[in-house]
């Protein structure tokens, strides 16, 4: 005789998980990754290199390191109240400071153009000085003063005298 097989089907019933938890979880990883966004201390900021000094200064005056060249390091300053800036070359034989370069920067800041490589102070104060007379002319209607010194942009028409 022939045996009847009897299939049984198993069905598991699986209980419906609350979406609840899910939407908890969901909030709390919105919530952390919004505080680290936001957070102070520049998370998501370039991070200073291990050597990059930040400046320091008081009253006025500013002092920065910096490399001179490739094996030269020195220690910059700038006093912002009279316009001077100067460095020092660190000797690390002797453990001393040398003087290398001063120079002050107040007639430098107010040029509009200059294409010189090395300009002096002298240099600078009288391209400035030139330049405030063209301004000044400009802004009065191209009429030159009796104090420019041969300087004049005048206009020269044909059959008048200059």
């Amino acid at each position: 005789m022939e045996q009847l097989r009897r299939t049984e089907a198993a069905v598991v019933a699986v209980p419906q998980q609350r979406q609840t938890v899910l939407w908890i979880i969901a909030i709390l990883l919105a919530i952390i990754a919004t505080v680290l966004v936001v957070r102070p201390g520049d998370a998501f900021m370039v991070q200073r290199a291990y050597g990059d000094a930040p400046m320091a200064g008081a009253r006025g005056v500013f002092a920065f390191t910096g490399q001179l060249s490739k094996n030269q390091y020195g220690l910059f300053m700038m006093d912002v109240d009279t316009s001077n800036i100067w460095c020092y070359e660190y000797l690390p034989g002797t453990r001393k400071l040398k003087l290398v370069a001063a120079r002050s920067f107040r007639w430098d800041r107010n040029l509009e153009e200059w294409c010189n490589d090395e300009p002096t102070l002298d240099q600078v104060r009288t391209e400035l000085n030139r330049q405030n007379r063209i301004n000044d002319r400009i802004d009065g209607g191209g009429v030159t003063s009796d104090e420019d010194d041969g300087e004049a942009l005048g206009t020269s028409i044909p059959g008048f005298p200059p």
